[in-house]
């Protein structure tokens, strides 16, 4: 896979380098609440580069979907960023399992790892994607005369997840199109339980020694308990926090607990001092307020 630098939006101006790496369909731009908790009010508690993965936002699509490919992308878009510098690495779903092989295969990149509400596993398939990528492919592109006529036409009834979906449609003059690359994606779906973003690349026996915080929704069902034994085969120094009330978005149900020194963010900054809890409680919040992704938990 060959794409070039991907699209980034940087956040921050001191203090360790992080990288955020969104989900499927999602964009870098979802993790803007916690990269400006981390940075603070005077942008000194980190740097922050919120990326686009290949094929999503603004970054350049490639011809077949490979985890090895999306890593070495995001590989060369840090190293361009900050050469001869580590990072920390976080990873939501699909940027989570992108953070992992990235890590596994660049492991001179990476000072420490998050990775969140995803295990290195195959999933099966992409069933529960098929209905949201069906409605993308209908939308009559060539009859929007506007966004609220997009809206109004797209068929999902879940405000959060029409935001979530509706989020990849730009306009370009009077012509409209979507900036993930939705036919890769639907070929990818149409494979059924041999979905290349499903499942989870055999590395040749790799591991990493270095800090992992992994992040997981108690409400969500993405991670169990008999994923741990995996987990720390390839990462053995692995941290396990669940998140009490927090479903697969673990950054959207629990934005405050994501990026307080005190809780998860001190895996992302290693200057923090104070312990992770082992759990920690978040009362979730309407689903209608969460428009930064879908309330129904997505595969990736």
């Amino acid at each position: 896979m060959s794409t070039g630098r991907l699209h980034t939006l940087a956040v921050g101006s001191a203090g360790p380098r992080v990288a955020f790496l969104h989900g499927l369909f999602g964009q870098g731009r979802n993790w803007t609440q916690v990269a400006k908790a981390l940075a603070g009010p005077e942008g000194e508690g980190a740097r922050c580069l919120l990326v686009d993965l290949p094929d999503h936002g603004r970054s350049p699509w490639s011809e077949e979907f490979s985890y090895e490919g999306y890593a070495d992308a995001v590989a060369a878009t840090l190293a361009d960023e900050a050469p001869g510098e580590r990072w920390v690495v976080v990873g939501h779903s699909l940027g989570g399992k992108v953070a992992m092989v990235l890590t596994l295969t660049h492991p001179d990149l990476v000072g420490s790892l998050v990775v969140v509400d995803i295990a290195p596993k195959d999933y099966g398939d992409l069933d529960r994607f098929t209905g949201y990528i069906e409605q993308m492919r209908s939308l009559p592109l060539e009859e929007l005369t506007s966004r609220a006529d997009a809206e109004a036409r797209f068929a999902e009834p879940d405000p959060g997840v029409k935001a979530f979906l509706l989020q990849n449609l730009r306009r370009h003059g009077t012509q409209w199109s979507w900036q993930a690359n939705l036919e890769l994606i639907h070929a990818d779906a149409a494979r059924g339980s041999d979905s290349r973003i499903a499942a989870f690349p055999d590395l040749g026996g790799r591991a990493w020694d270095g800090p992992v915080v992994w992040l997981a929704g108690s409400e969500s069902g993405y991670v169990g308990d008999d994923d741990v034994t995996d987990m720390r085969a390839l990462f053995p120094r692995t941290r396990l926090v669940r998140v009490n009330g927090a479903a697969h978005w673990v950054h959207t149900d629990a934005p405050r607990w994501s990026s307080r020194p005190s809780a998860g963010s001190c895996a992302v900054c290693p200057q923090a001092r104070a312990r992770e809890p082992r759990a920690a409680s978040y009362r979730r919040r309407p689903r209608a307020a969460a428009a930064a992704a879908p309330s129904a938990p997505s595969r990736r």
